[in-house]
Parts: structure tokens; C-alpha cells; sequence
């Protein structure tokens, strides 16, 4: 069974997705890392550290050279985390770095096709609970359970504000999430929209448990 869920960053998506896996058994996977294993992998070769600080420019533009090189990083998911080449990455998928430079690497149409291949060779081994810009509608057309989480950018912001894992000030971090809503809806493909069938669900103004609690009614209805 594949339960996929959409929605902008900061929505919940991964805390959700995370949580009703573990009340249905299946496996959580966090699309987005993919990406952000690619893009990490990207600012090691320019010489950054273990979370991409530091690293030289990496021009986006040779986009030939980009989805060459997106082919061949060795990304694997298994047990909610993502490993480069064998090494779990998960502290380092969500720096500065990293987040300055996803949503451009990822608005690549080649290596969005490279990654929902990935994608979906691991789901292919596994039921699972996916999240993301574009599960419902192009990496899992057909899922059995489909729902896209929305929330204001103000209740985003605060949320990963308060998780401090950014450098960022509140108003910094509102702008970058702003400005990642405008490059993700306006993609040549995997744009971020919701699936006809999606159920639509704003948790701005809701708990974790209270989320949770409304998918998995909808999932058992």
C-alpha cells in the first residue's frame, strides 16, 4: 500500500507521514531527501563540509552535467533515513547550505525524473507513507490513499524557527519559504498542486495528533 501526501514546506508532512506509518506498519519515506541527498552530495564535491558549508560555487546551469551526476549518487532509504554512498545524512539533509540550493537543483526536470525512479524502486520493495511536492500527482499517480497538508507561511516559518536548525531569523526564514512556494508551484514538472482526489487538509491551526488522527479516519473509512 502506498499512502502518499503532498503540500508546501513546513505543512507537517514529514511528522505525519512519520507518525502514520507507524500506526499503519508501513515504511516512512521522506521524498525530499532524495533530493537533498543529491544537492548535499553536490556541495561535499565543491569542497563543503560534512552538511555542505562552505562549499564552492556549484553552477546549476550545465544541466547536463547535473543529471549525469545525479544518476550516479548512491542514495538508499531504509528506516526512515537517507544514505549517501552507505553513510546515513540525515543530520546534515536539512542545513543552510542544503536549503539554499534544493528547490532550484530539484526544479531540474532530468533529475526529477532520476529521483522518482529511485523513488519508487524502494517503495517497490516496501508498503509506504510518502511525502513531498508531487507524490499524487506524478511519482504515485495511482496510491491508494492520497492527501495534500497545507499551512500559512507564517505557521510555517514559526515551526521550523522553533526546531533550530537554521541560522535564520523568523522574517529570514518567512521569506525563504515564500520564495521556495514560488519556485515549487512554477516547475516545468512535479510543479506543487493538488491531486483532484487529494484530500485537502490546512494544519495550521491544528496539533500533530489531531493531523494524524483525521488521515488515518479517512485511510480506514
Amino acid at each position: 500500500m502506498v499512502v502518499a501526501i503532498d503540500g508546501p514546506a513546513g505543512s507537517g508532512k514529514s511528522t505525519i507521514a512519520r507518525m502514520l506509518a507507524d500506526r499503519l506498519g508501513l515504511m516512512f519515506m521522506n521524498t525530499g531527501s532524495f533530493y537533498r541527498g543529491v544537492t548535499l552530495a553536490l556541495l561535499r564535491r565543491a569542497g563543503g563540509a560534512a552538511d555542505g558549508a562552505g562549499a564552492g560555487a556549484v553552477d546549476l546551469t550545465d544541466e547536463a552535467a547535473i543529471i549525469d551526476f545525479a544518476r550516479k549518487v548512491e542514495l538508499d532509504y531504509r528506516d526512515g533515513k537517507l544514505y549517501l554512498s552507505g553513510e546515513d545524512v540525515e543530520p546534515y539533509l536539512r542545513s543552510d547550505a542544503v536549503e539554499a540550493l534544493v528547490a532550484p537543483l530539484s526544479a531540474i526536470v532530468g533529475v526529477r525524473r532520476i529521483i522518482n525512479e529511485k523513488i519508487r524502486a524502494v517503495a517497490a520493495r516496501n508498503g509506504v507513507v510518502c511525502e513531498g511536492r508531487d507524490m499524487t500527482t506524478v511519482v504515485f499517480p495511482n496510491a491508494e490513499h492520497k492527501f495534500y497538508l497545507d499551512a500559512s507561511v507564517e505557521a510555517r516559518a514559526l515551526r521550523r524557527f522553533t526546531q533550530g536548525t537554521s541560522g535564520l531569523s523568523l522574517s529570514e526564514i518567512e521569506a525563504s519559504i515564500a520564495a521556495r512556494d514560488e519556485i515549487d508551484r512554477n516547475k516545468k514538472e512535479g510543479s506543487l498542486q493538488r491531486a483532484p482526489d487529494a484530500f485537502y487538509l490546512d494544519t495550521s491551526g491544528l496539533t500533530i495528533t489531531q493531523v494524524c488522527e483525521i488521515i488515518v479516519s479517512k485511510i480506514h473509512t
